[in-house]
């Protein structure tokens, strides 16, 4: 008798957390996870967002155009002295085949646009156009060739800190 009440103690003991568990509200991973980082950095979330006084003009989008146009004048305006070079790039002038590498000049710009344009730079012009009217397409060609800096800049960071290792693998990179 003492065996079985000891089987159906464990048993319960097993069993009990469980219907616990499926009477509480299921909470997903990715929730937990933002719920522990919003508690350490929702200050820091909420400085940069945070518009700047007296207008609706976030300082995250000051700190972006005063980058773009630092590094602009920095390059010496870099995204049209290079427009040339850059399309010969991409046409293949400089390849040869017997370089080291596995992709070439079209393949890793064609992979580097593809991880940095996304959905939000397409519908966002519908939207900016929406929104803004046809006024708003010049300040998104504006922010686009200032964006060309940074991106360029980005890049350029990238390609210098990357590490090519002995077994041929890669860390690192424009990407």
């Amino acid at each position: 008798m003492k065996n079985l009440t000891l089987k159906g103690a464990i048993a319960a003991a097993m069993l009990l957390p469980t219907l616990a568990a499926a009477q509480t509200e299921a909470v997903s991973f990715d929730a937990k996870v933002n719920e522990i980082f919003a508690n350490s950095t929702g200050w820091f979330v909420n400085l940069i967002f945070a518009p700047l006084p007296g207008t609706a003009f976030p300082w995250i989008v000051l700190w972006l155009v005063v980058g773009a146009t630092v590094f602009t004048l920095y390059f010496g305006f870099i995204q049209f002295r290079a427009f040339g070079h850059a399309i010969s790039l991409v046409k293949g002038d400089y390849s040869d085949p017997n370089d080291a590498g596995e992709v070439s000049h079209f393949q890793a710009l064609a992979t580097a646009l593809s991880g940095t344009v996304g959905l939000g730079n397409i519908a966002g012009v519908a939207v900016a156009v929406g929104i803004g009217g046809p006024g708003a397409t010049f300040w998104m060609i504006l922010a686009g060739l200032m964006g060309m800096a940074s991106k360029f800049t980005e890049c350029t960071l990238g390609v210098k800190y990357r590490n090519e290792y002995p077994d041929g693998t890669v860390s690192g990179g424009p990407m």
